[in-house]
């Protein structure tokens, strides 16, 4: 294999990750100064946090209604009409004064960005080839975080000069750039790629329990990844410092080691995943990944703190793409909106739920117990995978030098 373009032939793949890598810089750049921005601006801290509910609510409510839209409109006309309502959003924020409207308009956010997501996943999932969709998808990770570490720099350099409502517009430049290359150089549902994928339109007749019973572990993959990382974003910092008396200046590097881990590790996670099946790769990585959660308990050097969290990203991270990958897979062509909208509405939830529960453990027991409750979180989803090992149809022997086809219309 000489590189990633070997496993790859579709050029509307590269296409979709590059308006996801403009769209990822954009996100960067945006939410680096949210805070700082809403805090010049005199919003209270309490607000903030009612902020991001409202973005979180705003993915719950439009996951589902996104996968109708991709089945009546196409994941093309979907994209680039969100990255279009995403960029009004953010072109807004910097103009806004009270809590009532910036909540209004993080609502908003957060409905235009899950139809983002969904659309891009949809699309990325149908063009992708039946034996290297966790290599697709983690690719797309990769686009999404590269942006996040790019973003910040952007504003650092706009914020300096223009100060921080600069980086809105900024943000918003981008969405829209990413909007024309999805118009001008991505082909149509239609064409080669998408072909049947979407010609079905409403989908294939199943009724939707059914469509959420094929991808139930990718679901709870994904909610337990939103419950863990909106949480740990929170309150690892503070516990580091409350608990281990690290600096608080020093905890901006912990999220940077676990984003560190992610890039590294994720494409390979997904060659794997590819190879030896999506959900066997997921169970290992969890089981992993909730250990090293639950070994902070034990660590009291800060270089080992350091290295475990870059662990953590390297495994947890990886876990997305994988179970994306899993739900196309299993998925039959016509319903991979759907599937899509429940998986991003589980996403949602995770992150909805997990950081008031985390907040209750950190307050009344202490940090320490609520980092315990996200291992055992991990050690359910592990479980979970193994009493529904069969949800994944692949079972592919490390030596078998040809898989044979996957199923992408059922469990068979």
């Amino acid at each position: 294999m000489s590189g990633p373009r070997a496993r790859i032939d579709d050029r509307n793949i590269w296409i979709i990750n590059g308006a996801i890598l403009l769209l990822g810089i954009a996100y960067g750049a945006s939410l680096a100064v949210l805070a700082i921005h809403l805090n010049a601006h005199g919003i209270p801290k309490l607000a903030m946090g009612g902020l991001s509910a409202a973005f979180a609510v705003g993915i719950a409510g439009m996951s589902i209604p996104s996968g109708w839209l991709i089945a009546r409109y196409g994941s093309k006309n979907t994209l680039m009409t969100a990255l279009l309502g995403y960029a009004a959003c953010v072109l807004a924020f910097p103009f806004l004064t009270t809590v009532t409207s910036l909540t209004l308009v993080r609502l908003f956010d957060g409905g235009f960005s899950v139809a983002v997501w969904v659309a891009t996943e949809t699309a990325l999932l149908a063009r992708a080839g039946p034996t290297n969709k966790a290599y697709v998808m983690s690719l797309y990770t990769i686009a999404v975080a590269v942006g996040y570490v790019v973003g910040p720099l952007v504003a650092r350099v706009v914020v300096a000069g223009l100060g921080t409502g600069a980086a809105f517009i900024v943000a918003a430049v981008l969405a829209c750039v990413a909007a024309g290359v999805v118009l001008l150089l991505l082909d149509g549902d239609d064409r080669k790629g998408a072909g049947a994928h979407e010609a079905a339109g409403a989908g294939s007749g199943e009724p939707a329990r059914t469509v959420f019973w094929r991808i139930k572990t990718a679901c709870l993959a994904t909610f337990s990844y939103g419950y863990f990382q909106s949480s740990v974003v929170l309150f690892l910092p503070l516990y580091l410092v409350e608990s281990k008396g690290i600096e608080e200046k020093q905890t901006i590097l912990i999220t940077a080691f676990f984003a560190f881990g992610a890039l590294l590790a994720v494409a390979s996670m997904g060659r794997l995943g590819d190879r030896y099946g999506h959900l066997l790769m997921m169970r290992a990585l969890a089981a992993v990944g909730g250990t090293l959660v639950a070994s902070f308990l034990l660590l009291t050097s800060f270089p080992m703190m350091c290295l475990t969290v870059f662990v953590a990203g390297a495994t947890l991270a990886s876990i997305s793409p994988l179970a994306l990958a899993l739900q196309g897979v299993v998925t039959p062509a016509a319903d991979l909106g759907r599937a899509n909208a429940f998986y991003n509405a589980a996403y949602a939830m995770g992150m909805l739920v997990g950081p008031p529960l985390s907040s209750v453990l950190f307050t009344k027991i202490g940090g320490g117990a609520m980092l315990v409750h996200l291992a055992a979180m991990w050690a359910f989803f592990v479980m979970v995978t193994l009493v529904f090992a069969a949800d994944d149809p692949r079972r592919v022997a490390a030596s078998s030098p040809s898989p044979e086809p996957v199923n992408d219309h059922g469990l068979g």
